[in-house]
């Protein structure tokens, strides 16, 4: 969600900053600022709306200094005005916060402080936070900070820089991310690698309860109580141009275009044709453990939610193990019954979603055994699991999920195939598997081939203002899917619905000007979903079917056709998804929306 990018160095640092901040605009923001030491305090620049509008403020009076923070923000406490827009100063307008999270308590504190003479200027608890810490300032930055942070409940990633102590930087995480950028006799903090990228590969990954304080003769990280803490510094293994466009108009169109490629990397090294099983040594299971468990729960949110329901048929389906989808944000609120012998997988593109480490957490009290599925290493679910997959799809820049979406269906198919051959799934099935799951790269860039074809089909439905989903078995979560792809950039309302259910209420919005999109390939419930079709003709609705390539019947009823190659029938999802993804972009395009940062979304939901 929120950007956070700090820099203390040799450096003017408004630059660096901004460049920082243009790099995190993908997780979604509504208003930037920048607070850096000059000499004379501590300038603040802020805006509310996107970074241009910042960056047209800076034209006219650039803040000098070699020392700073700036911060996009996410609204959580206060509306996206100005005055809402971090950086936040202290009484004394000489301590500058910025700060992703939630502070719980900032209304008793927010008092206590009023009643001690402090005035507000902002709806946020990020004020209450700066004016807690300069209230503990005796001359001493690190120490006010620690103060401060012991009175404080909820999620935070801060940083924090005082005009008194103008070589110092310090920065707090807990349940928000936060990261350390070693340079060349500079030093960084970001929320995000790709804000530090162009300077640094190094970093240093913080734990929840650890500080960090920067000057420029190095760093140092602590925990509240003031107990250095050792930590390794990683290298990030991307570079800048895995974050740029790349000729593609959007973010989101190359990342559709990148799956061959990502899906390649998930599975690499991964399958074992001749055993007709997978090798996941990271995921910290021995084949004992595979056969005590007894019961799957996939928790995660959004899209990520989507996949593991295509996860739930697959494990149910082929290692005969019973498995239920979650939603991470009700998983520890509604007494779950887990034990040693349930596994649980987190899945999230970011390793960062607030609610799926919450549900990691709970998982873990009660004994479960947890694995995390996670596209970005050193990521804070990475770090917190029992065992993890890397999905290695690469950075996803784009708002909206595409490529990590494929890849995460793909490794819960790996875990699936792993607990089936040690169950009953037989070395034939296994090894036939296997061969499907390689060939997905090959038919998923065939499909690319034709996307011209979607994009005509997006002119003929792009002014619709209601769209259906429908699938049914494995398919009916590529319904809600594709559904929620539409809603998310083109703004248009879409629902996705098991085909039958259909008849038990939305059948009742059909009409002439109703586009309805059938995932309908011939699999065990081609004829069920065939007769669905037909409701929907008979109702006026316009039709358009992803089918699998060689059907004939269906284009006799729908307004448009799209195939798809054959695959197995549990890996169908994967190559349906990509035409519906196709069929939003253009969609959105058509209707002028942002694409890659649509309204009110974040990528990476660090808050509750």
């Amino acid at each position: 969600m929120c950007g956070i990018v700090g820099y203390v160095g040799p450096k003017q640092a408004t630059p660096i900053l901004m460049e920082g901040l243009r790099r995190m605009e993908y997780r979604g923001y509504d208003s930037a600022g920048v607070a850096i030491i000059n000499g004379d305090g501590v300038k603040v620049k802020k805006a509310a709306g996107k970074l241009s509008v910042l960056v047209e403020k800076l034209r006219t009076e650039t803040p000098r200094g070699t020392v700073g923070i700036g911060h996009t923000r996410w609204a959580t406490h206060g509306a996206p005005t100005t005055p809402n827009a971090h950086p936040h100063l202290d009484r004394s307008g000489k301590i500058a916060v910025i700060h992703n999270g939630i502070i719980e308590n900032a209304p008793v504190i927010k008092k206590a402080l009023q009643n001690r003479g402090h005035v507000f200027k902002s709806e946020t608890d990020t004020e209450v936070l700066a004016h807690l810490i300069g209230a503990y300032y005796e001359g001493n930055l690190e120490q006010a900070v620690a103060a401060a942070l012991w009175d404080v409940a909820g999620a935070y990633g801060i940083a924090v820089i005082s005009a008194d102590e103008p070589d110092v930087l310090v920065a707090a995480r807990n349940g928000s991310p936060l990261l350390v950028g070693v340079g060349e006799g500079e030093y960084f903090v970001a929320s995000d690698a790709s804000a530090i990228l162009e300077h640094t590969r190094s970093v240093v990954y913080l734990d929840d309860g650890e500080m960090v304080v920067l000057t420029r003769d190095g760093y140092r990280v602590r925990n509240l109580t003031e107990t250095h803490v050792e930590k390794p510094v990683n290298q990030i293994e991307w570079d800048l141009a895995t974050i740029e466009r790349g000729g593609f108009a959007h973010f989101m169109l190359k990342e559709i275009f990148e799956q061959p490629e990502s899906l390649h990397n998930t599975v690499r090294g991964h399958l074992l044709e001749e055993e007709g099983s997978a090798r996941l040594r990271g995921l910290n299971l021995s084949d004992e453990d595979y056969k005590r468990i007894n019961r799957v729960i996939i928790t995660a949110c959004g899209t990520s939610w989507h996949a593991g329901l295509i996860g739930e048929y697959i494990f149910e389906e082929m290692a005969r193990v019973p498995c239920e989808v979650e939603y991470a944000s009700e998983f520890r609120y509604r007494n779950p019954i887990v034990d040693e012998n349930t596994l649980v997988i987190a899945v999230s593109q970011s390793g960062e979603t607030a609610d799926t480490l919450a549900a990691v957490r709970e998982a873990k009290r009660r004994g479960a055994r947890t694995i995390g599925l996670v596209n970005v290493v050193g990521s804070t679910i990475a770090r917190e699991v029992q065992g993890g997959l890397y999905l290695r799809a690469g950075p996803e820049i784009g708002v909206a999920s595409t490529k990590a979406f494929n890849s995460q269906v793909a490794a819960l198919a790996m875990v699936a195939l792993k607990m089936a051959r040690l169950r009953s799934l037989s070395l034939l099935q296994g090894r036939q598997f296997i061969e499907a799951l390689q060939a997905l790269p090959a038919q998923i860039a065939k499909v690319l081939e034709r996307a011209p074809e979607v994009e005509k089909l997006a002119d003929r439905f792009a002014e619709a203002h209601n769209a259906l989903y429908l699938g049914r078995g494995v398919n009916f979560p590529v319904a809600l899917e594709g559904a929620l792809k539409l809603k998310e950039i083109s703004y248009i309302h879409a629902e996705g619905y098991p085909a039958a259910e259909m008849k038990h209420g939305p059948i009742a919005l059909i009409d002439e000007n109703m586009p309805v999109v059938f995932i309908a390939p011939r699999d065990a419930v081609y004829a069920k979903i065939v007769s669905n079709i037909e409701e929907v003709k008979a109702r006026g609705g316009k039709v358009i079917a992803i089918v699998t390539e060689g059907d004939s019947e269906i284009g006799r009823l729908a307004e448009a056709v799209f195939t798809i190659p054959p695959t197995h029938d549990l890996l169908t999802p994967i190559l349906a998804s990509v035409p519906l993804q196709l069929f939003a972009y253009y969609v959105a395009v058509r209707r002028g929306c942002n694409v890659d940062q649509p309204r009110n979304l974040a990528k990476s939901v660090t808050v509750e």
